[in-house]
């Protein structure tokens, strides 16, 4: 009970449950339960995911320490990727905090250039990509190129499910959904967002110093 409670909290207003009586009266009875499903099963799979991308994590490091691994120098263009990613995880916070004050135009703005960001993220890694195989990094050629291939690939991967995401709660904004709704849907993209920043600067952070 005690874990639902802290998950549901709303810190930047002293309260230990998810929303005011009158967003819960908003949303409605069935909504509100509704949306305690969904984030509890969102706060589920990202604790899998951690736990995925975690133990790639060591694999990659038990690798290197193997022999026969040879440094990938990392795409130039991964730095202003990583900046894009950023600046999309900045405006669905925006988005989330503009629609929790009701400021519903605003919030479905910044909501929409958000996951702009992400697509602009992934053309990026694309770009990367084809800049290595160009070199000709290929996967079989050394073990830190396969790795490279296959984290940022699984890390894409995720990223694009968040997108498919976003694009069904995109068509909800412009439908005739209410306030409440939009609001919880901007809110469940955003936690998605601020998880595949947090392990995209961990990816790449380790693909520098290793």
């Amino acid at each position: 009970m005690r874990f639902f409670k802290i998950i549901t909290a709303r810190p930047w207003l002293g309260e230990e449950t998810a929303y005011s009586a009158e967003f819960d009266a908003a949303l409605g009875a069935d909504g509100l339960a509704t949306l305690k499903t969904k984030r509890m099963g969102l706060f589920i799979f990202i604790g899998v995911a951690t736990a995925l991308f975690g133990l790639f994590a060591v694999a990659y490091y038990m690798r290197m320490m193997m022999g026969g691994w040879h440094m990938l120098m990392e795409p130039l263009i991964l730095w202003p990727n990583t900046l894009i990613l950023m600046v999309g995880g900045g405006l669905m916070q925006w988005a989330s905090w503009l629609s929790k004050q009701g400021n519903v135009p605003r919030a479905k703005q910044a909501f929409f250039a958000g996951g702009i960001a992400g697509l602009l993220f992934l053309g990026g890694q694309l770009l990367a990509w084809q800049e290595l195989i160009e070199l000709g990094c290929y996967a079989e050629v050394n073990p830190a190129n396969a790795f490279f291939y296959v984290i940022t690939g699984l890390h894409g991967l995720h990223l694009m499910g968040g997108l498919f995401v976003w694009g069904n709660a995109l068509f909800k904004t412009m439908g005739d959904a209410s306030p409440a709704a939009i609001t919880a849907s901007i809110e469940l993209c955003d936690y998605y967002w601020h998880f595949m920043l947090a392990v995209w600067i961990a990816i790449f952070a380790l693909l520098v110093v290793t």
